[in-house]
């Protein structure tokens, strides 16, 4: 078994490839050119999974030069979870980090390697490179990895293949609140049987000012570049190979312990699609892929720096890959079978010259070194099939069932972890399914109804961070390799219609979805009394914190949308989202649970211009989580302006005023200013008015 295993992942790891769903073909004057996509959701109701959504038009209706998790803020039903400028992560309906499925292009991944998350996959690649972000709202779908609350596929540009010959874009930004700069070029050829895609972009972001002219240390740089190739092999086959490195340097984190001295990572994978194979089999897609992130940190600039040197030096390695047969027994049933694998390594070690003990000073300073990651590894193999019938014409079941074979180890553990654990390689086997149905009540107006059981093992730093700061809290926590998996089961109800009027009013669209999901064996860090700190041991709080699984947790919530265009240009659109989440265990709230949140938006679009004014509403966050370091946060609103014009055929500029009011609040999920000098440990704020102007040149 272990050597049949073995074979199976090499095979995986070297062959394979993540799905892509479809292939679309488009033509110029002369030949048919296969496309393979790199998406999830196609805009096919018979193929697409139920409970999605597209953010796009990115690269059309950018005007201000962000990160990529800041392309989130504008998506209903998500937040961000901040640290700086640099180290932000998506969260969506309460859930983030691993209980979030993200992926670039289908299926690739890059796992961070600073256990403070200070280079989360958002920091990877070049934002105005992001065509659109796709979004399976739950565990509604087995066929792209596990998945415990959701999918989210960022999708990057793609070759012009309308017309053949050399193509390319410039761009550069620039934002008045903390001079920042970002620059963009992309180049592209395009031949009848090959393609390829060049980019490159720097970003040059300086530490801004909140709404009391307080200044955040915030400031970075970072180099990126990609750089994508295509072959059609023939009009039914293709392989594409897609290669970038992605360069960050002096990392400011207001919010974390040490700042980044540098982020390396580098990203490869290479997809394959065979279409048409015939009458049952209708597809095959492979992928694999590869990403190594280096990352250094240190306090060089920070108060505890004469007291205590700090440096260190992690990676992470990962490695997977995904085969895929799309077959057809018959015309109403459409199957996906296939099977996927990731592998993630982690190893590196945290170098403390220590001057001052116990306070006093040392004559001679002490050396001591720390294993961060205590070189472990997890290794995920799945097996699923998926399969969509049509009960009707307008009516699609759709159900899957899936099975996860975990393996994790940890290979060099520090003495005292090995002491509380008796640690050993551990295999789990997972089972997570969904069932769902979607109803075209009419042509304007979907219904759908999903049940997901979503299954996450736990992560590394779950399971064997060694008295490390890993949380919002200012304590050290120690992982626990014997975690059960967290069990997400998940229901959710939702609509979306339209219906298209006259006489000054041309449209009206709305749409809903509700939803509620118990947990078990949640996991989270519990205070264990019994356990006292390692590193300072002078310090508050003296205890620790040890992950460990909850039985009774509980979320519950909606998303609410509408909007009327009007006057055949204009619109004005309204955006609501909550979640009301509970932990019965330690009688309060999930942590990172963001309050009921409104957009209110007004705007118009024409073909050479458009600008959209936008109202946001957060309100006061007092439902929290007392063991996770979290405080209440008051409510606040913002205004933010943009406009977009074409003054020349080509040549897009956009203008922006975030924050018009210059308003000084924090986000309730941003984490809590660490070893700043002169801040307090208080959530940090976020930019006051913030002036942006952006210029796209496409050739």
């Amino acid at each position: 078994m272990k050597t049949l295993y073995g074979m199976l992942l090499c095979v995986l790891i070297t062959n394979v490839s993540f799905s892509q769903e479809t292939t679309e073909t488009k033509k110029d004057t002369l030949k048919t050119v296969t496309i393979l996509d790199e998406v999830i959701v196609t805009g096919n109701k018979k193929t697409d999974p139920v409970m999605t959504s597209v953010k796009n038009n990115y690269v059309e209706k950018i005007v201000q030069p962000k990160n990529v998790a800041d392309l989130f803020n504008s998506i209903n039903g998500f937040s961000v979870i901040k640290r700086g400028n640099y180290a932000i992560d998506p969260s969506f309906r309460a859930s983030q980090y691993e209980q979030l499925n993200i992926q670039y292009d289908g299926g690739t991944k890059a796992m961070h390697a600073c256990p403070n998350r200070m280079d989360p996959i958002t920091t990877h690649i070049i934002p105005e490179d992001i065509a659109r972000i796709e979004i399976i709202k739950g565990p509604y779908t087995v066929r792209y990895g596990a998945t415990f609350s959701g999918v989210i596929n960022m999708v990057t540009q793609k070759p012009d293949y309308e017309d053949y010959g050399i193509h390319g874009k410039v761009s550069a930004g620039y934002e008045s609140n903390g001079n920042s700069i970002v620059n963009l070029a992309q180049l592209q050829y395009i031949k009848e049987t090959f393609d390829i895609v060049a980019i490159a972009g720097y970003r040059d972001f300086g530490n801004y000012k909140d709404g009391n002219e307080v200044e955040i240390p915030s400031s970075f740089r970072s180099t990126d570049y990609g750089i994508k190739i295509g072959y059609n092999l023939s009009e039914d086959q293709r392989i594409q190979a897609h290669w970038r490195q992605s360069f960050g340097r002096d990392v400011l984190h207001a919010a974390l312990p040490m700042d980044t001295e540098y982020d390396n990572s580098s990203i490869i994978s290479l997809d394959y699609k065979l279409n048409n194979i015939g009458r049952i089999v209708k597809s095959f897609t492979a992928k694999t892929y590869y990403s190594y992130v280096d990352h250094l940190m240190s306090n060089s600039n920070r108060p505890s720096f004469m007291m205590m040197e700090a440096s260190s030096a992690v990676d992470a390695t990962t490695i997977g890959g995904k085969l895929e047969l799309n077959w057809k027994p018959f015309s109403k049933l459409n199957m996906f079978t296939g099977l996927d694998a990731i592998h993630i390594s982690r190893d590196g070690s945290r170098t403390r010259l220590v001057k001052v003990m116990n306070g006093n000073v040392l004559p001679t300073p002490m050396t001591f070194n720390d294993k961060v990651w205590q070189n472990s590894y997890i290794t995920d193999l799945g097996l699923f099939t998926e399969a969509k019938y049509n009960l009707s014409s307008s009516t699609i079941f759709t159900a899957g069932i899936r099975y996860d074979q975990v393996v994790s180890d940890i290979q060099d553990p520090e003495d005292d972890f090995a002491a509380m654990y008796d640690l050993k390689k551990r295999t789990e086997h997972n089972i997570s399914g969904t069932v769902s149905i979607k109803k075209s009540v009419s042509d304007n107006f979907i219904i759908e109804a999903a049940y997901g059981r979503g299954v996450r093992s736990a992560n590394m730093i779950e399971r064997f961070i060694n008295h490390f700061n890993a949380g919002q809290d200012p304590y050290e926590y120690i992982g626990n390799p014997n975690l059960k998996a967290e069990v997400n089961n998940q229901f959710e109800i939702g609509f979306n219609g339209n219906k298209n009027f006259k006489n000054g009013i041309n449209a009206f669209k709305y749409g809903a979805s509700f939803y509620y999901s118990l947990f078990e064996n949640y996991i989270v860090g519990i205070i264990d009394p019994a356990i006292s700190r390692k590193f300072n041991p002078m310090a508050q709080p003296t205890n620790v914190k040890v992950f460990q699984n909850l039985d009774e947790a509980y979320k519950t919530g909606f998303e609410a949308m509408f909007q009327v265009d009007f006057l055949k240009d204009y619109y004005y659109k309204t955006e609501v989202s909550y979640v009301y989440a509970k932990n019965k265990d330690l009688a309060e709230s999930l942590p990172l649970t963001p309050p009921l949140t409104t957009r209110l938006t007004i705007g118009f679009d024409k073909n050479n211009y458009w600008a959209n004014l936008q109202y946001n509403v957060v309100s006061k966050q007092d439902d929290i989580s007392r063991s996770f370091g979290e405080i209440e946060t008051d409510g606040y609103q913002t205004l933010d302006f943009r406009l977009g014009l074409t003054p020349i055929k080509n040549i897009t500029l956009g203008l922006a005023v975030i924050n018009i009011f210059d308003e000084a609040y924090n986000n309730h999920l941003n984490f809590s200013f660490t070893n700043q000098e002169n801040f307090d440990r208080t959530p940090i704020t976020e930019p006051g008015r913030n002036f942006s102007v952006f210029l796209h040149y496409k050739f």
